[in-house]
């Protein structure tokens, strides 16, 4: 600050915070109301999930970006919004989100980051279980993770749709850190170490260099590697510091994931397909004939047609022996074209080509 500029009042800016902060408050007391009243439009509904539209949060919370100046970042922006969202369509009644649990997990983290905290979230016991509870109607959605950046595809859950009839109605990319903690916080001690098999993964050249005679125990999630870490002085868990703080662990050493960019993708799990939102990913599940060029003559009418491929997997198919699924994302929403036309001429030829979901990219 130059010598003869003046110093702005403290008190000032103080009552100025203030008046600011009665605005915020009071528009979003209004932006309230309005979300009744579209619920008012909506006429009776059955339940939460009957006002709950994807594809217009993503517009939304696009728009915010769009419109962010600083000196905020985007990501702060958007959860910001989200949460007011979250708070406004919980005046109906909370959404029921399933998540592989306990309490703590990454897949907890990332049902916040979509639904926001307003939504009720159901810890289930496995991957499996969050199908069936969304598949029930015991939940109105679930959300499991599906991709790592450095650890590649989840083939548990890809293969889970191979069965199930749900329909993927968003995504979500979390930045994973990993944090080794104990209920004494000192390294000397850890003899065992309870984590996930992809985390433990994640970490593989860290604990090789530090810990490398620690036995090293794969369980269900995160969070229950936590919870088995809290009962013993000689035992560890990799997690997330929010599983740290809900069982009560000291951190021992983290972030120790082997790479800078670890992000985990979750997919959001409904039952039903939502509109176009403007910006759209469509997941793809397509059993090929096998005869030579097949798989050719699947993905060229896409590049034909100027639609980008995303990732595409392949899984033993639940028929006959040595005959596989692809599973292919791309861009656009189904009901648009380019892809729509794309998709026509691949359903001629394909064995079978089952729309997974279109939905919208993942915002920040």
């Amino acid at each position: 600050m130059a010598e003869n500029e003046k110093k702005p009042d403290l008190a000032a800016v103080r009552a100025q915070i203030d008046g600011i902060d009665r605005e915020i408050q009071a528009l979003i007391a209004e932006r309230a109301l309005f979300a009744r009243q579209v619920g008012r439009a909506k006429g009776k509904l059955a339940a939460a999930i009957d006002y709950y539209r994807p594809e217009r949060e993503a517009q939304v919370l696009r728009r915010v970006v769009d419109r962010n100046d600083g000196p905020l970042q985007d990501e702060v922006l958007v959860r910001l919004f989200r949460e007011i969202m979250s708070a406004c369509l919980a005046q109906q009644e909370p959404l029921k989100v399933g998540f592989l649990g306990p309490e703590g997990t990454f897949s907890q983290q990332a049902v916040h980051k979509h639904f926001g905290h307003s939504a009720r979230g159901l810890p289930l016991a496995s991957v499996e279980e969050v199908f069936d509870e969304v598949a029930s109607g015991a939940a109105d959605f679930g959300v499991v993770p599906v991709e790592n950046s450095g650890q590649g595809t989840i083939q548990s859950t890809l293969d889970m749709f191979l069965t199930s009839p749900l329909m993927i109605c968003g995504e979500v990319e979390l930045r994973v850190h990993q944090y080794l903690m104990s209920r004494t916080g000192r390294i000397e001690d850890v003899e065992r170490i309870y984590s996930h098999g992809l985390s433990l993964a994640q970490c593989r050249n860290w604990l090789r260099q530090h810990l490398p005679l620690a036995e090293k125990v794969a369980v269900s999630s995160n969070a229950e590697g936590a919870r088995r870490a809290r009962n013993a002085d000689d035992a560890a868990a990799i997690a997330g510091d929010t599983a740290g703080h809900v069982y009560g662990l000291k951190v021992v050493a983290g972030p120790i994931e082997d790479r800078s960019d670890n992000t985990t993708r979750f997919l959001v799990l409904g039952r039903a397909a939502f509109p176009p939102s403007g910006h759209d990913r469509t997941s793809l599940m397509v059993s090929i004939r096998d005869q030579p060029g097949a798989l050719y003559r699947i993905l060229e009418p896409l590049a034909r047609h100027g639609i980008s491929m995303n990732r595409i997997e392949s899984r033993p198919a639940h028929g006959a022996l040595w005959e596989y699924a692809f599973f292919i994302d791309v861009g656009g929403h189904v009901e648009e074209s380019p892809l729509k036309d794309a998709l026509a001429e691949i359903d001629a030829f394909a064995g079978e080509v089952r729309v997974l979901g279109s939905y919208p990219v993942a915002v920040p």
